[in-house]
């Protein structure tokens, strides 16, 4: 059964969402600022990693690190520079 979990951090001024649909072959939606700017796939519960770039001059690559189980899917965000990951929060739609 598929279903959907959103996740959402506000980081140097940018917006920063992030919806895993869970199921056979979870899929990872990444947007910044409401463009959509990241997608991948994976097999399982496989981590999976998704590069975007921040829209910084000069723009900031970041990888958004989706888990999607076992259990609740967790997310976070690892930019360029910084040395530990920002956690980023679930929401609910």
């Amino acid at each position: 059964m598929r279903r959907r979990h959103h996740f959402h951090i506000d980081y140097r001024g940018h917006s920063v969402s992030a919806t895993v649909e869970t199921g056979l072959r979870p899929v990872v939606e990444v947007l910044v600022d409401g463009k959509e700017t990241g997608y991948a796939t994976t097999k399982d519960d496989r981590p999976v990693a998704v590069p975007i770039e921040l829209p910084t001059d000069p723009p900031t690559p970041a990888t958004v690190r989706a888990t999607p189980g076992p259990g609740v899917p967790r997310c976070l965000l690892i930019a360029e520079g910084d040395t530990d990951p920002h956690v980023m929060a679930p929401r609910l739609y």
